[in-house]
């Protein structure tokens, strides 16, 4: 329970390079392939400029990353430039190569681009940097992203990028009141010239887009070089208003100026007045006035046409009535059809019933005589059996004759038989003469 745990230690192999060489040594050769490498030519932004008692040192920097610079000041007074042109945001266009500082007991190693010319970037520079970007930007397909948004005819509420104070925003709103457009406006502003002004401009823009009631954006500034115009071809800016899901107008600049936001953009305007009409393509003034003049024109129309039709809709008016007089007329015709077709069809359904009655009372009464006829005809069947069984035929087909005189009188007794002599008697199957005889 008590005994210590020792730490595992595990034996790492060192790995099989060169050396080790002292690191002074090292600085020393590493500074020596620094100062071998090729002089070239760099271009950018200038920013955090700082001076020693001996060099200038500053940052050279564009969209896609950046380099630690430094100059001698006497290669900076041989480069002529105008009091305070080094300065943060310039563009500038330096020569030189890297270079490595060693270092020592005291002193931290650094690197850095070790200009030995500097000047201010003219505008074939700035344009050779604009095209390429532009080429760029132009194979990612950012060029018709923006074109294929859609832009409405009379938005409400439009939203606008620009300084806070100048002619821009004046020409905007001037322009804005000429088309008559009575909606509202979002206000961002932002610098338009320094370092940090594309940075602004990108964060205003997308803060307006993230507004829902905002149809349309504005960017726009006055004229200036291309220097002056720069932050307006900032990459990162132009990409930010590219992939934007609101429709972007840009008039930077005067009719000669071409910036890379305008590629990007929806509609590139030359002049702030013509970016009021762009973001708003329904002129109010005219649409007003010929809603005007559509609204007395199809007044002046239906006056007319009530007063071309009022004699006619007279006319029609007084149709109803006749119809329902014609109908009237119908329908009591149709009436006294109907009341005559009933009593028609009443007195022939009566006659049908007495008729009817009249065979269904001759057949009953048919019926009754036959009842009676048979009624009658069974009694005289009975009576006729019954006088059968007292016919004296019946009696000789038992078996007796019948004694019957001379006469064909019946001799009932001996006295008629012996008065009479000679009788005749009768059988069921014939009758023979016999004589009386005294008996004994």
């Amino acid at each position: 329970m008590g005994e210590t745990l020792e730490p595992h230690r595990v034996d790492v192999k060192a790995p099989d390079l060169p050396g080790p060489f002292a690191v002074g040594r090292y600085a020393r050769k590493l500074q020596e392939e620094m100062r071998r490498r090729a002089r070239v030519l760099l271009i950018g932004e200038v920013t955090g400029v700082g001076r020693s008692k001996v060099q200038a040192y500053f940052e050279l920097r564009d969209g896609e990353g950046a380099v630690p610079c430094a100059i001698w000041l006497d290669d900076l007074d041989k480069a002529g430039l105008p009091e305070g042109a080094l300065r943060d945001g310039a563009e500038v266009v330096i020569a030189g190569g890297p270079d490595y500082y060693p270092g020592g007991g005291q002193a931290s190693p650094s690197f850095s681009f070790r200009a030995t010319h500097v000047r201010l970037a003219g505008e074939g520079d700035l344009l050779a940097r604009l095209e390429a970007l532009r080429k760029q930007l132009r194979a990612e397909g950012l060029f018709e992203l923006q074109r294929q948004l859609r832009r409405p005819a009379l938005p409400r509420t439009i939203g606008v990028v620009t300084a806070e104070t100048g002619a821009a925003r004046r020409d905007l709103l001037a322009g804005l009141r000429r088309r008559g457009w009575a909606g509202t406006v979002v206000w961002a502003f932002a610098p338009v010239q320094d370092r940090h002004a594309a940075a602004a401009i990108a964060a205003a823009i997308q803060e307006l887009a993230a507004q829902p009631q905002v149809e349309a954006i504005v960017v726009t500034r006055g004229g200036g070089s291309l220097a002056d115009l720069w932050a307006f071809c900032d990459e990162t800016l132009c990409r930010t208003v590219a992939m934007l899901r609101v429709p972007v107008i840009s008039a930077v600049g005067h009719e000669r100026d071409s910036t890379l936001i305008d590629d990007v953009a929806a509609i590139a305007c030359s002049t702030p007045t013509h970016a009021a009409e762009a973001v708003v393509p329904l002129d109010c003034g005219v649409a007003r006035l010929d809603l005007e003049r559509s609204i007395a024109s199809l007044s002046r129309a239906a006056e007319g046409a009530v007063r071309a039709r009022t004699p006619h809709l007279v006319a029609l008016a007084r149709g109803p009535a006749r119809a329902l007089r014609r109908e009237r007329l119908a329908l009591n015709q149709k009436t006294r059809e109907i009341r005559a077709a009933s009593e028609r069809g009443v007195a022939e359904r009566l006659g049908f019933q007495r008729r009817l009655a009249t065979v269904v009372l001759e057949r009953a009464r048919r019926r009754a005589e036959g009842a009676e006829m048979e009624r009658r005809r069974a009694a005289l069947h009975r009576a006729e059996i019954a006088l059968r069984a007292h016919e004296p035929e019946r009696t000789l087909e038992r078996g007796y004759a019948l004694v019957e005189d001379r006469e064909g009188e019946p001799v009932t007794d001996t006295a008629g038989a012996a008065a009479a002599e000679r009788v005749k008697l009768r059988f069921a199957d014939g009758a023979v003469g016999a004589k009386i005889e005294e008996g004994e």
